[in-house]
């Protein structure tokens, strides 16, 4: 079998809708310190360094992955509905765990694990905060990706689909002391839950410059996670009424292009021959993406 730079932790192949996602944002999901106190004070050495490095940096607050769970009634698709579960991290503790040089051994040691479940047992010491991305289809049936700058700090110059991350700031649970009356209540994961869908379409106009009125309403497909340092990113799928050529215009306009040096328009093939160029998280997305495409070919 043949190995790849990603693991598809969850595939939707047909797309799901908002009233098809929810999320439970509770403490529960997140990150459980490692109790090799040496290995834990090297999150904050390693985050100096790279301060020192770069001024710029910013630890923002992150949502973090700690599962999911499915539910499909009746073999219906309009039935299929997915859970998440969230938790809090941030970006410092991204750096520190998953950015580690030593981020192996943040893992729990895969003989001691048993079920598949426990998979997210093997993680519990990283920040694993959730990535997110889309794949953007023009009017003209091409995908829309970027070059990433140099000056980013994951995988700079590297070939990716536009995204970021939901963020916590946006939705007000940048603690999960929002109020204890609103904590792991409804209206609280109703908003996260907006959130995974609101922050794609925000990514998306910050780095490629179109307007929100173009763009469709963003279809979930999927969480890819990458194997190297186990970083996780949910992925959507968004169609744009604008031609290749509009918005490789509007690109040069956009608010957060300096993330980015390059965009490119591209068919399927030629996506095919660039995919193992991006970031594992993305081939994964890659993945989800023909996933998709094969389950509307049998619509």
């Amino acid at each position: 079998m043949e190995e790849t730079n990603y693991e598809l932790v969850l595939s939707c192949p047909t797309g799901l809708s908002p009233s098809q996602v929810s999320v439970v944002f509770d403490p529960s999901y997140d990150r459980i310190a490692h109790p090799d106190i040496e290995l834990e004070n090297s999150i904050s050495e390693i985050w100096d360094q790279r301060v020192q490095k770069n001024a710029s940096m910013f630890n923002g607050k992150k949502f973090r992955y700690g599962g999911h769970t499915l539910c499909k009634r009746d073999g219906s698709q309009q039935d299929f509905h997915v859970c998440l579960h969230l938790g809090l991290t941030d970006y410092r503790t991204f750096v520190g765990t998953n950015l580690n040089p030593l981020w192996e051994k943040f893992l729990v040691p895969s003989e001691a694990l048993i079920f598949f479940v426990d998979d997210l047992i093997r993680c519990q010491h990283t920040s694993c905060p959730l990535g997110n991305g889309a794949i953007l289809e023009t009017s003209d049936k091409k995908i829309v990706v970027l070059q990433r700058s140099y000056n980013v700090g994951e995988f700079p110059g590297h070939v990716v689909f536009p995204g970021g991350h939901p963020e916590p700031e946006e939705v007000g649970a940048a603690s999960h002391q929002m109020g204890e009356r609103l904590t792991n209540s409804e209206h609280n994961n109703s908003k996260v839950s907006q959130e995974m869908f609101d922050s794609i379409i925000r990514e998306v106009v910050e780095e490629i410059g179109v307007p929100v009125t173009s763009l469709s309403n963003p279809l979930f497909i999927g969480i890819s996670r990458r194997v190297l340092n186990v970083r996780p990113a949910a992925f959507f799928f968004i169609k744009c009424n604008i031609e290749s050529k509009e918005i490789q215009r509007l690109y040069a306009g956009a608010k957060d292009g300096y993330e980015s040096t390059q965009l490119y328009t591209v068919s399927l093939i030629e996506l095919e021959n660039m995919a193992s160029k991006m970031p594992g998280c993305h081939q994964g997305g890659f993945a989800l993406y023909k996933l998709m495409l094969e389950a509307m070919k049998n619509i």
